[in-house]
């Protein structure tokens, strides 16, 4: 019976160490992450709408039940577009986007900053040629097609879930910022 007890205590000591340093280790290391985030989302509005001399956050809203962040582009005291940062469900995550739209609400362009998509096959939404196909499209254009099209988004093969995430959470971000009247 003494053994049990000692073999009881000596697991929770090593169970709560455990525990203390790693709360200590997410203290150190979260705001460092933070940090990061936000410098990654800066450079990457920045990118997404070089001639802005300023992007600021302007509305919090609510995209298919996720936070969502509309971000103003303001060039010369006048507003050159919008970009919202947004999330959309993957096949095996959220994906983190940011949709670049100008004033007549036509996509700029897109860009992906985190997702766990499949290797090899959803990844490839951070292809620039994937990317490249929102561009100058309206919403009436954000529609997956399985096959070649000028007009609308061609699907990733083998990835038509993850490419149906990202053109909708494209749509929806653009429509957005329709219905906000921005």
């Amino acid at each position: 019976m003494g053994d049990i007890i000692k073999i009881t205590l000596n697991l929770t000591v090593i169970c709560a160490l455990a525990g203390i340093i790693l709360s200590a280790a997410w203290a150190k290391t979260d705001p460092v992450r933070i940090m990061m985030e936000a410098k990654e989302r800066e450079e990457a509005l920045k990118n997404l709408i070089p001639s802005a001399e300023s992007i600021t956050p302007v509305k919090d809203v609510v995209i298919d039940g996720n936070e969502a962040k509309i971000y103003q582009a303001v060039k010369g005291g006048e507003t050159i577009g919008y970009v919202v940062a947004c999330p959309a469900k993957g096949y095996s995550s959220f994906i983190s986007m940011l949709v670049a739209v100008d004033k007549e609400h036509k996509v700029i362009g897109i860009d992906i900053l985190s997702h766990a998509e499949t290797p090899g096959l959803g990844d490839q939404i951070t292809d620039s040629w994937f990317k490249e196909q929102f561009k100058g499209k309206g919403v009436d254009n954000l529609v997956v097609i399985k096959g070649e099209t000028d007009s609308n988004i061609q699907a990733i093969s083998g990835a038509t879930i993850s490419s149906r995430a990202v053109t909708k959470g494209t749509k929806d971000a653009v429509d957005t910022l329709v219905q906000g009247g921005l």
